[in-house]
């Protein structure tokens, strides 16, 4: 599991949050595409286009440049001075990839990624249009509310699984 976080506030300040929420270390964030401003990343790897998927027809949102969103990928963990198609941009490449996303969010800005993510956690305190996006509604607003929700989630799952086996 890899979380990444996704700010609008300046490198240098996103950078130190990271360090103190357990995201990244200092010896890490030194390291090439570890931590970049959102302008660096929408330059390298482009931006999100609505094409249409050859075998179904349907449309479907994909990464302008594949390959180096997957090299930069990897090793990201801290997007700074970002806007909200930069979150969206960074759901949408993620999935393309094959992976599972979970995304938080709270104002109106969120709701594209939100929805794109495969579970969106909606924060208490945000906008309706946010919380009717999301698939969760995190009462309070603290990471380990998230965690707690997952777990609440789990239980729930496997009780349900135990009583159609049983």
């Amino acid at each position: 599991m890899n979380v990444r976080m996704v700010s609008g506030d300046n490198l240098e300040t996103a950078i130190a949050v990271a360090i103190k929420a357990g995201i990244i270390t200092e010896g890490e964030a030194k390291t090439k595409y570890a931590c970049m401003t959102a302008e660096e990343f929408r330059k390298l790897v482009g931006e999100v286009r609505r094409e249409r998927d050859p075998e179904t027809g349907n449309f479907k949102m994909t990464v302008t440049n594949k390959a180096e969103f997957k090299q930069i990928s990897l090793k990201l963990r801290v997007l700074a001075r970002a806007i909200p198609k930069d979150k969206h941009l960074l759901v949408v490449g993620l999935k393309e990839m094959g992976k599972a996303v979970a995304v938080t969010g709270d104002g109106i800005n969120d709701v594209d990624a939100l929805k794109s993510g495969d579970v969106g956690f909606a924060m208490g305190s945000g906008c309706s249009v946010a919380k009717d996006a999301s698939d969760m509604i995190l009462i309070d607003d603290n990471f380990e509310a998230t965690m707690h929700a997952v777990m609440w989630g789990r239980n729930i799952y496997d009780n349900v699984r135990r009583f159609v086996q049983f």
